[in-house]
């Protein structure tokens, strides 16, 4: 096993996720994918591969075991803002049964997504090109990580939500004064600090439902 192969599952066991041969593989594969196509297309400012392992795959690995425990099962997925696909390849690579676009408004962005899918043979992800305003369609789960503050992430794909859907917010330390500006339409029912092994920050989910749903 390679040291990376090492890291990472170690890593994840330490968030409470044992990696198989397969999703070991596919992850450092989209890790390898994202560090090949940066050359090119400047999908994120990352360049050292210890970092992409540590800050992406791990940051990203962070939300799969909360995200199961609030939707088991079969669900629709949108990642909002996804950039380079994180997390929404992580998830889509660790849940087969999470059916995962990764929405971005950059062209080359959700390309990047579409490669990946084919390249990992993940029918259940995709790229999607366009801004979230403009989109059509229901998700049980919207997520985005660093995407907006939490006032535009939940204006702007509030139209998106599925009945007795959640967002599902990755941010770094709390973000009290984002929180304080919600609108009373928006119930944040949690506010869930997690621990990514090999990264020195604070990092939290900020998870939401609209009221009365």
């Amino acid at each position: 096993m390679s040291q990376d192969a090492e890291l990472l599952r170690a890593g994840a066991l330490q968030m409470g996720l044992t990696l198989d041969d397969r999703q070991c593989q596919r992850l450092l594969a989209y890790g390898a994918l994202i560090l090949k196509w940066n050359k090119v297309y400047n999908l994120t400012a990352l360049r050292d591969p210890a970092l992409v392992l540590t800050h992406h795959l791990l940051d990203s690995l962070s939300v799969v075991v909360p995200l199961r425990r609030e939707r088991p099962g079969r669900a629709k997925l949108l990642d909002v803002g996804a950039g380079a696909g994180l997390p929404g390849v992580i998830i889509a690579i660790l849940c087969e049964d999470i059916d995962v676009s990764c929405l971005d408004a950059v062209a080359k962005k959700a390309a990047f997504v579409q490669q990946v899918s084919a390249e990992l043979s993940l029918p259940n992800l995709r790229g999607v090109h366009a801004r979230v305003e403009s989109l059509q369609g229901a998700y049980d789960v919207i997520s985005s990580r660093a995407f907006a503050s939490l006032p535009d992430f939940y204006q702007g794909s509030s139209q998106l939500l599925a009945p007795g859907g959640v967002w599902l917010a990755m941010k770094g330390k709390q973000p009290a004064e984002e929180l304080a500006a919600l609108p009373g339409d928006i119930d944040v029912f949690h506010v869930e600090q997690l621990h990514v092994p090999g990264l020195n920050a604070e990092r939290c989910i900020v998870w939401a439902r609209k009221r009365g749903t």
